[in-house]
């Protein structure tokens, strides 16, 4: 392979070398990731076989949508892949936000309690809640009380402060998958069996959320296989392969999600109307192609990880972790290097690589924040992006990469431009 030109990237000599030294370390991770991506595909590979797909689950539908089979067998084919009885995957959910609070106001009722247990909630579900803010029709307004467990300064859950928490008897236990704006690793799939387990002997009643988000194929199992009662998260994450483009799904028990498909639509109509005048071809393949994506972005992630090590900087989780979101948080001393690094990455996107990245006061986020985010799809996480809030710590969240050599190359194009501002020294 060929060294790549100044003029073309500006990848310096040290950075290429660098880069390639630090993908030489990983062979071991890489391997474990391969067969990780198997294990997925298979499981993927069974639920589209199961359902019979064919070209006629493709065709658009118009108005109330009645005997939409392609809206229908997509939910019968990601409860399958996901481990879960039933699904609603809908490319008019907005976001992994979207169907998150959708999952929660369709469980619950005035008088009803939620308990989060992993802490503060991203920062987009505040308002929605009621943490923050008094916006029309969140659950504070819809008198839903919000009580809230914080993790231990290790990362991990206090079963403590959980099992008095629970005395309360909560009609729904959250937990946050992966770690947000925190210094931490995601949950394990380990974690998350001893937590439904922990809660079980002490309330059997509690319905069990999981936010799966970045989540999702990063394991050989979902948290529905030890116990949660309902996901949900985006399909312009890790389920929709980079391919999606628009939606998110919420998947679970069977009388659950038929209680979330009420407040999805109307009461008594529920997952029956829905139409989308565009073809379901996007949502099939992506998620058929979603283990090998997840793949390439947990290489990336890796990568990443390895490559800032080595330039002796702080890392979380480290390039030889088990990983349980695609999420890479790499630090740095100032906001000026944190912005650097982010305009490193949009310089490295297909999609308007030629822009400059500013910080901003981003909707539901209590700082501004930096976002690169060259993307086919706008807002893409599996693609290979990076932000971070202008706050100390001061730290990015690396995401995504549709294939590992791209995460590649913004790994060399980001250690170049640190190299050449004097920030690192290779």
């Amino acid at each position: 392979m060929a060294v790549c030109h100044e003029e073309s990237f500006g990848i310096t000599p040290a950075a290429y070398t660098a880069v390639q030294r630090a993908q030489d370390d990983l062979r071991g991770v890489f391997e474990r990731i391969d067969a990780l991506e198997q294990v997925n595909q298979i499981k993927v590979l069974h639920a589209f076989q199961l359902e019979r797909i064919s070209a006629r689950h493709f065709a658009p539908t118009t108005g109330y949508g009645y005997d939409d089979i392609g809206r229908d067998a997509l939910d019968r084919v990601f409860a399958h892949a996901l481990g879960c009885e039933d699904a609603l995957v809908r490319p008019q959910i907005a976001s992994g936000t979207h169907a998150l609070f959708l999952a929660i106001a369709g469980l619950l009722l005035p008088g009803d309690t939620m308990l989060c247990i992993t802490g503060k909630p991203y920062d987009t579900l505040e308002q929605a809640i009621g943490i923050s803010g008094d916006a029309f029709g969140s659950l504070k307004q819809w008198g839903i009380d919000y009580r809230q467990v914080d993790l231990l300064d290790s990362g991990a859950l206090d079963y403590k402060k959980i099992a008095a928490a629970l005395e309360d008897k909560p009609k729904l236990v959250y937990m946050q998958r992966s770690r947000g704006y925190e210094w931490r690793e995601a949950l394990s799939i380990q974690a998350f069996g001893e937590a439904v387990s922990f809660i079980r002997q002490r309330h059997p009643q509690a319905i069990l959320l999981v936010d799966n988000c970045y989540g999702e194929f990063t394991d050989a199992e979902e948290p529905s296989a030890v116990g949660a009662d309902v996901l949900a998260g985006s399909l312009i994450k890790n389920p929709g392969g980079g391919l999606a483009p628009s939606g998110g799904y919420i998947a679970g028990k069977r009388t659950l999600i038929e209680r979330i498909a009420g407040r999805l639509t109307v009461p008594g109509i529920g997952r029956e109307v829905g139409s989308y005048a565009a073809s379901y071809a996007p949502f099939f393949q992506g998620l058929f192609l979603s283990p090998h994506v997840t793949a390439q972005s947990l290489k990336s992630a890796a990568l990443f990880a390895r490559v800032f090590e080595n330039a002796g900087m702080k890392t979380m989780p480290d390039s030889s972790a088990l990983r349980s979101d695609i999420i890479q948080a790499v630090r740095f001393e100032s906001a000026a290097q944190l912005i650097r690094f982010c305009r490193s990455i949009q310089r490295a996107a297909a999609i308007d690589g030629f822009l400059v990245p500013e910080p901003w006061d981003m909707p539901g986020y209590s700082n501004q924040v930096i976002m690169a985010a060259g993307a086919f799809v706008q807002g893409s996480s599996i693609e290979l992006s990076a932000d971070g809030p202008i706050a100390a710590p001061y730290t990015a969240y690396i995401q995504g990469a549709l294939t590992y050599f791209h995460g590649k190359i913004g790994a060399m194009i980001a250690l170049s431009d640190l190299e050449k501002a004097g920030v690192i020294q290779l």
